[in-house]
């Protein structure tokens, strides 16, 4: 069932919600986030934004125009079952605040546009992302360090 926004506000004041935290990707794909006080989180957020300093991001926006928004999306709101306070946590997607468009470094951005040229040009009408959940299996694993220096050893039958 997808949320509005109206169903988050109604969410955190239910839940008792304490603090709100808006989560973007950088472009190598780190989770970075914002955390505001629930009171500081009204319609506005979603009308408006939540600006941040994109210059505090690697490799996004110099000083001289560093102003950008987060724009939650209602859908992604999920109360966080990892912290002390109650948190929920809101997916954005970044928008440069001088023309609203989507920031051409935001992975959320690049992929809504790959997926608009799937659908623009036929070859598709819906694309699925997600991250990439990659792991090793070794067979064992020697290790040891001196004053002499260290040393590490896998051994894997899957390694050639």
């Amino acid at each position: 069932m997808a949320m509005s926004a109206n169903d988050v506000l109604k969410l955190v004041k239910d839940k008792e919600v304490k603090f709100v935290d808006f989560r973007f990707t950088d472009t190598k794909g780190k989770e970075q986030h914002v955390s505001v006080p629930a009171k500081q989180f009204t319609m506005d957020k979603f009308e408006s934004g939540h600006a941040f300093d994109g210059s505090s991001i690697a490799g996004w926006k110099g000083i001289e125009a560093s102003d950008m928004l987060l724009m939650p999306d209602p859908d992604s709101a999920r109360l966080d079952p990892f912290t002390d306070e109650t948190v929920l946590n809101i997916t954005c997607d970044v928008v440069e605040p001088s023309d609203g468009k989507g920031y051409d470094r935001d992975p959320r951005t690049i992929a809504k546009r790959g997926e608009a040229f799937l659908k623009s040009s036929g070859i598709g009408d819906t694309a699925f992302f997600g991250p990439e959940p990659e792991f090793f299996i070794f067979d064992g694993v020697t290790w040891g360090a001196d004053m002499s220096g260290s040393f590490v050893k896998i051994k894997s039958e899957e390694a050639p």
